[in-house]
């Protein structure tokens, strides 16, 4: 975004920004709140904190003691920013998206890095992770919370190594689906709904989290391996003793699986191998608009069984098993707690709304510069991590303001998307192009005409009118 959008925006960026006043102790302090964000949307081709600074006549220290030393409370502006959206965008098909992106650095110095899988190169790197949340409706999206990843055998049992690096003592090792549970309750605590949580296979398989969900009552719809074992006819269940177990005594009474029961299958084998699933045909559903036009996935539905804590069979679940309309070998494996009623369409649009997150991440890192921290310290990056997604919030705002077109027909997000913001939704247009058509649109510029050279009429919203 350049210098003079930045001033139009200016207005709409002070109001957003105010809100925040109370949780900066001085004056001095919150002044560098507005200028970072204004780094941030800047269109510096690297938004590290001595170019952001140079550009807007700061001293870099200054920037560097914002993020480290000066006192201002951070989780406060991360729970401000989450009750803002719950007030501006509550919506009762608003979807939950739980993702984490990486980040490549060099060295070892910086809080909590270590070679892992790196998502943003697709392989073993040197790298630190984050875990997000994003929160999507059919006219808008954004990432709402965002959390380093501390490794456990790295930096949890080395705790000279987390001091030096200013990781505070109470900061743990968490496993992901926890620290993922915990930003889900925090926008609970914060006035966010969620008629839907949906994420990765990474998340997905993890039991523990799943429960946690089905306690608080949430529907999901988590892609999950192909290894996860399922009933596809419920099994029978005893609840007295055997014969042969039959000993003096007190009879036993804890339920268990009848003897010679229906074994649980993969859901890979069930694809190949299932007759209840062979009977049911492919239906072809449209999931989003691709850069090369409309996306077409084929879906199937069974109902089927899983196994409880103490191995017995659970209330039946949606498996829902998608493929590749262009490219049958691309098959996804989703598991939903969703009433039996839900339809195999509604389903499939929240699993694929997944990829708003990363359509979020993507305007994060190449239009936010949410990668281009140079920081170590743990406070640091973590205060970096709530700006950008401060910043993200206010872009994706503009454009919810100055859209100009209808939500998709069903009322879920395509899968790239704040279309019904604008149409980023369904094309891979960036933010920030939107934000330079909207904000012609806002002061009444042609852009059709300026394209092909014709004059514009002055309008009263023109600045040549008079």
């Amino acid at each position: 975004m350049d210098a003079s959008t930045i001033m139009k925006l200016k207005p709409e960026l002070t109001r957003f920004l105010k809100q925040f006043d109370p949780h900066f102790g001085r004056v001095s302090s919150r002044r560098y709140l507005d200028l970072y964000v204004e780094g941030q949307l800047s269109d510096l081709p690297r938004k590290s904190i001595e170019p952001m600074a140079d550009a807007l006549g700061v001293p870099p220290r200054n920037l560097q003691e914002f993020l480290g030393l000066y006192r201002w409370d951070e989780p406060a502006v991360r729970d401000g920013l989450q009750q803002h959206v719950a007030r501006r965008h509550a919506h009762g098909q608003s979807v939950g998206v739980v993702d984490e992106t990486s980040f490549v650095k060099k060295g070892k110095m910086t809080a909590c890095v270590q070679r892992q899988h790196c998502g943003a190169v697709g392989k073993v790197e040197n790298c630190v992770v984050s875990v997000h949340l994003g929160y999507a409706t059919p006219e808008f999206y954004s990432l709402i919370d965002g959390e380093l990843y501390l490794p456990e055998e790295t930096w949890h049992h080395n705790r000279t190594r987390c001091q030096a690096a200013g990781i505070p003592d109470e900061v743990v090792y968490r496993p992901k689906w926890q620290i993922a549970l915990e930003q889900y309750q925090r926008a609970l605590a914060n006035g966010l709904h969620f008629a839907w949580l949906t994420f990765d296979e990474g998340y997905g398989s993890k039991r523990p989290f799943l429960r946690e969900l089905e306690g608080l009552g949430q529907n999901y719809v988590a892609e999950v391996p192909t290894s996860l074992a399922v009933w596809t006819k419920r099994p029978a269940v005893l609840y007295r003793a055997h014969a042969r177990e039959r000993k003096p005594g007190r009879p036993r009474r804890s339920a268990r699986l009848k003897a010679r029961n229906n074994p649980k299958v993969e859901v890979r084998n069930i694809l190949a191998y299932s007759p209840l699933l062979r009977k049911i045909p492919w239906q072809d559903y449209y999931v989003k608009d691709g850069s090369k036009g409309p996306m077409v996935w084929q879906a199937k539905r069974l109902m089927v069984y899983l196994a409880d804590e103490e191995g017995l069979p659970t209330r039946p679940y949606h498996l829902l098993i998608a493929r590749n309309a262009l490219d049958p070998t691309e098959v996804k494996y989703f598991l939903s707690n969703a009433p039996e009623t839900t339809s195999v369409q509604t389903l499939l649009r929240v699993a694929f709304t997944r990829w708003i997150i990363e359509r979020a991440f993507e305007d994060s890192k190449t239009e936010l510069g949410m990668d281009h921290f140079e920081v170590r310290k743990f406070g640091s990056i973590q205060r970096h991590l709530i700006l950008s997604c401060l910043s993200h919030v206010f872009l994706s705002e503009f454009c919810w303001r100055h859209r100009g077109e209808k939500s998709a027909p069903d009322g879920l997000p395509g899968p790239h998307g704040c279309g019904q913001a604008g149409d980023a939704m369904g094309t891979r247009r960036t933010l920030f192009a939107q934000v330079r058509r909207a904000d012609q649109c806002a002061i009444g510029v042609n852009a059709t005409a300026k394209r092909q050279g014709c004059p514009q009429p002055p309008t009263p919203n023109h600045p040549s009118f008079t």
